[in-house]
């Protein structure tokens, strides 16, 4: 991988910023990991999906019954993703360590590995967000073109029609194709994984075993491999719609920007906070009933400036965050509604199937 820098010599941005936000928590005397709001959704979410798991597994419905409890179950386990897993590996879901390890594992029982989503995540999107060559939420495969600096291919042009299928399958590839690629190939795109201990190698293999176990098993043996086979699509294409939809709608809009980087080392030209701005968008500010969905993963300015603050806190910070450009004169991205943000993504990825030449 080449070294990518940031000029941050100036950083006057971030460091007006930081001041604020510190003073927002301190005269408000808060912390800055998750609240009671926080472990109320952990309370509902998680005994939810446990429930409707088992009721699935009872067989006691009728097959338009199985179809909306596959999508009920699927969603639910992405908002366990977006509300719970989120804020653990991120370190915001508690002031202690070992909780956040331990409701990080959720990404684990969800099917992938809370360590390689960590490094790949965290690490490398939240460093180097919509750099292309380096950012691997933007590096998905010949098939969708994500900025101008990949290369077009015919089947482009048709791309923001097939992309929602390719959505859809985003999470069974992930957890039966690219996990093992990463973990084999000890790589994230072109970021390599230093190393991998022993505890580790063991988490990897135990959860993708109970995974197995608890998802095709177990399933199979209640309810025949038929249904299974339906209800286990269903779930996955469910996750895999809204979990990609969500992300596409933080990073490949109309109003982000974009870099790239090949085989040279590259300076940014601007500190690393307001490279963040500038890649990242929000939406749907207002729509409290979203944000409690969706963990405030549609704050996404906010959590790409402050990934250890819990989400909790991103409604508050947003109006901070806003001023602050507004004192520097930085666009602050981001869509009035759900919709709006939609239609910019297909809009984008239009203009980008289209020939370059």
């Amino acid at each position: 991988m080449p070294k990518i820098t940031f000029n941050n010599r100036n950083h006057l941005f971030f460091q007006s910023v930081k001041n604020s936000v510190e003073a927002y928590f301190q005269n408000n005397r808060l912390k800055k990991t998750g609240n009671w709001e926080l472990y109320l959704k952990a309370l509902v979410l998680i005994p939810v999906g446990i429930a409707t798991y088992i009721w699935l597994l009872t067989g006691n419905y009728s097959w338009p019954g199985g179809v909306l409890l596959s999508v009920f179950f699927g969603f639910t386990l992405v908002c366990i993703a977006f509300n719970v897993m989120h804020d653990a590996c991120h370190g915001s879901y508690s002031g202690k360590k070992w909780v956040n390890e331990f409701m990080g594992l959720s990404m684990n029982v969800l099917g992938s590995n809370a360590f390689i989503w960590k490094i790949k995540h965290n690490i490398i999107h939240h460093t180097y967000t919509n750099i292309d060559g380096v950012d691997d939420d933007i590096a998905n495969g010949p098939l969708l073109r994500q900025c101008i600096t990949q290369k077009w291919i015919p089947i482009h042009r048709y791309q923001f029609i097939y992309m929602f299928l390719l959505y859809s399958v985003s999470t069974l590839a992930w957890m039966w194709g690219t996990d093992f690629y990463k973990y084999f190939s000890k790589k994230i795109h072109t970021t390599v994984i230093k190393k991998i201990d022993t505890g580790q190698h063991f988490m990897f293999w135990i959860s993708k075993v109970l995974y197995i176990f608890f998802y095709v098993v177990v399933p199979i043996y209640f309810v025949g491999w038929q249904a299974w086979l339906t209800g286990f699509l269903i779930l996955h294409m469910t996750m895999g719609l809204v979990l990609s939809i969500v992300f596409q709608l933080a990073h490949v809009v109309e109003k982000t920007s974009f870099d790239a980087v090949a085989t040279d080392n590259k300076v940014i030209a601007s500190e690393w906070a307001v490279h963040e701005v500038k890649t990242t968008a929000d939406f749907a500010p207002g729509n409290k009933m979203i944000c409690w969905l969706v963990g405030g993963l549609n704050f996404q300015i906010e959590h790409h400036l402050f990934p250890h603050i819990s989400h909790v806190h991103y409604p508050a910070l947003s109006r901070i965050i806003r001023r602050q450009c507004e004192l520097f004169g930085l666009s602050y991205n981001y869509y009035p509604t759900l919709r709006q943000a939609i239609y910019s993504h297909i809009s984008l990825m239009k203009q980008l199937g289209r020939n370059p030449q």
